[in-house]
């Protein structure tokens, strides 16, 4: 089997993996942020208002399909469904990796296919940290993107025995896309989150968008595990930082760059909850994937809609008229991330104690 070969057949099993997959987390972080109820909101569910921004880039909702697939037949057919989705309900989407197709022509269209069937929409790009420029051009010109969307997946890479092994330039190849490319470069993790260091280090480099993307969602290393054959992997399953402390750990940043929000949201509560720790927009890949293979596109659809209803009503209730407002609710950190809080330095009574008036 030669590699191009290989790279549909891997392509395929991610997605036939990560449709069987849904968590193997135990219990989630988000479980351990409570709002602060206030008996009196002041608010009409009617002017709440859902829309975000970044860059120059307005979104109409607070979430965004993210990242998942492309580069075989079966996963272009898949983005054709997504695409469908993501336009009916006015939704961002980001491609998976392009490198298939970057490799191989025949390959593109199943990136194409997004833009076609989305031709108004917000689309992101994506490729890895380890892409020469031209490829990260060609990647943005073939989905007409409106952000790029650069993918850190140093665990995936490793556990995957056909992986990348050398990670020494990336630094020095994101430093010299935020140079030339401009459109806005979102740098985004695969599920393993980030930490204040990492974070530091990406706002030094010129980073001005973030995806931390943690641990609770899509789990690349079970993902590679189940396809390697040659050494198990399976301690390695709870690697990483979970989302909500991801975003407890980015706090010192939010005034100086955008962070987006991924991994393990499960509901309306934890988009609003990662809303309130600070995210511009969550992405949500698993969940969606997971629906419109086992239901369709109007199920899909459907359960976006009742989504954004339910943000809607919980920010009434927090009597936040629009998302910024979040970040001035009172949220309490409990349990095990209080204690990870407590380690890091990280301000938890400030979150309790904040409010609008």
């Amino acid at each position: 089997m030669n590699s191009e070969n290989q790279r549909e057949m891997r392509k395929n099993e991610h997605v036939h993996l990560v449709s069987k997959q849904n968590s193997i987390e135990v219990f989630s972080h988000f479980d351990d942020l409570h709002f602060v109820h206030h008996s009196l909101p002041e608010v009409n569910y009617e002017e709440i208002d859902i829309t975000t921004s970044f860059a120059n880039i307005q979104l109409g909702r607070p979430i965004y399909i993210n990242a998942m697939t492309g580069g075989s037949k079966k996963t272009g057919e898949i983005n054709a469904l997504l695409a469908e989705i993501a336009k009916t309900t006015g939704l961002a989407m980001a491609v998976g990796s392009q490198h298939a197709g970057l490799r191989n022509e025949q390959l593109a269209d199943t990136y194409k296919i997004v833009r076609q069937k989305h031709p108004n929409g917000i689309i992101f790009a994506n490729i890895g940290a380890d892409v020469p420029i031209d490829f990260a051009r060609k990647a943005i010109d073939m989905v007409e993107a409106n952000a790029l969307q650069v993918h850190l997946n140093v665990p995936q890479e490793l556990v995957m025995y056909e992986g990348e092994r050398n990670f020494l330039d990336w630094s020095k190849k994101i430093e010299q896309l935020i140079k030339i490319i401009e459109i806005p470069i979102i740098i985004k993790e695969v599920g393993f989150g980030m930490s204040m260091e990492t974070i530091s280090f990406l706002h030094k480099l010129g980073i001005q968008y973030i995806d931390i993307s943690g641990r609770g969602g899509t789990n690349f290393i079970w993902v590679e595990n189940q396809r390697n054959s040659q050494i198990n992997y399976e301690y390695l399953n709870g690697w990483g930082q979970s989302t909500v402390i991801s975003l407890l750990e980015a706090q010192n940043w939010l005034n100086k760059l955008t962070v987006f929000a991924s991994g393990g949201v499960r509901n309306p509560l934890d988009i609003v909850k990662s809303c309130s720790l600070g995210a511009r927009a969550v992405g949500i890949a698993g969940p969606i994937l997971r629906k419109l293979l086992a239901e369709g596109v109007e199920a899909t659809i459907k359960q976006i809609m009742d989504w954004l209803e339910g943000i809607q009503v919980i920010m009434t209730m927090l009597g936040a008229r629009k998302i910024s407002d979040l970040q001035e609710c009172p949220i309490i950190v409990k349990n095990e991330v209080f204690e990870w809080c407590q380690l890091r330095d990280i301000d938890v009574k400030k979150l309790a104690n904040r409010s609008k008036k």
